[in-house]
């Protein structure tokens, strides 16, 4: 058997037991993809992230859920960064970049007034892809009424490095009503059967806040429910920019609230920017230590 330790971080809070749970191992250069996939089923966490060595950014992140690898994840990249920051470990502290499966991404790091970095990543160039599905079978699958989804907005598939349904909700109040069906999924994204559902609207719990959502995992990952999720949060701020404030011609700041119903309270800064014909996506995020724990790995999944 060998020994791994996994380092749990929550990441969009500064609150341990808040936010969204991320594990983050190092050492990953000695870890087969194989047995990285069984760290990530062990943790149980929705992400598990591994800092590796890269040739063509400052380091390398690859993100594993308990079931398959995903290219890219907001709150475990937060997670991973906080650590190797609070660590010691950046070569450069305050402006790097990573390679994701997502490409090649830039990081900057700020400090908040109590000293604690505060983390924005660039996302990748947003992506958007019709649902052609029945709304009907949509909220069937969530446990709420089909009259409860807002159809003055689309429905949409929506990526800044993994794509997601982005479902317009009318009401705050039906997000706690939500029961998802994830094994239904697949069959109602019939053009992204792999795809995560992520419902949102544009009243929230926090005067401070400009949109709130829940995200419900994809089946194929082993998980429920994301309670903050990073990535969606980015594209939903380039949904945002694109059929929301579509006239505004400056940049757009934005704060989402999510994980309030699972107890799990979140905050992700967005920031949208036009460039020309295309919209540039950051998010702004914080991240906290929570503990250290061990795992075994079986035999079968060690390489001599």
């Amino acid at each position: 058997m060998r020994t791994i330790n996994v380092y749990h971080y929550d990441a969009f809070s500064n609150i341990p037991n808040m936010g969204n749970p991320a594990g983050v191992v190092f050492n990953g250069d000695d870890l087969s993809e194989e047995q990285m996939l069984t760290i990530a089923e062990k943790v149980g966490f929705n992400e598990t992230a591994f800092p590796l060595k890269s040739d063509m950014a400052d380091f390398r992140i690859r993100y594993f859920t308990p079931g398959h690898e995903i290219n890219l994840c907001g709150h475990a990249t937060m997670a991973t960064i906080y650590a190797l920051q609070t660590k010691g470990l950046l070569d450069h502290p305050s402006a790097f970049t990573i390679e994701t499966k997502a490409g090649v991404l830039p990081i900057k790091i700020d400090f908040e007034a109590n000293g604690k970095p505060l983390i924005t990543m660039r996302q990748a160039s947003p992506q958007f892809q019709p649902f052609h599905g029945s709304l009907l079978e949509l909220a069937h699958s969530m446990g709420i009424d089909e009259s409860e989804i807002e159809t003055e907005l689309p429905t949409v598939y929506g990526s800044t490095g993994a794509w997601t349904l982005l479902i317009p909700i009318k009401n705050l109040s039906t997000f706690s009503k939500m029961k998802p069906n994830n094994s239904l999924f697949p069959h109602i994204l019939k053009e992204m059967p792999r795809a995560s559902i992520h419902p949102f609207c544009l009243e929230t719990y926090d005067v401070n806040a400009q949109m709130h959502a829940r995200h419900f995992s994809s089946p194929f990952s082993g998980t429920i429910e994301d309670p903050v999720t990073g990535t969606a949060s980015g594209v939903m701020g380039a949904y945002y920019a694109k059929y929301i404030d579509k006239n505004s011609e400056k940049s757009i700041h934005l704060v989402v609230e999510q994980g309030q119903e699972i107890g799990r309270n979140g905050r992700v800064g967005v920031s949208v920017t036009r460039n020309v014909d295309q919209l540039d996506i950051e998010i702004t995020g914080n991240a906290i230590y929570v503990h250290e724990f061990e795992i075994q790995l079986p035999k079968t999944a060690v390489i001599d």
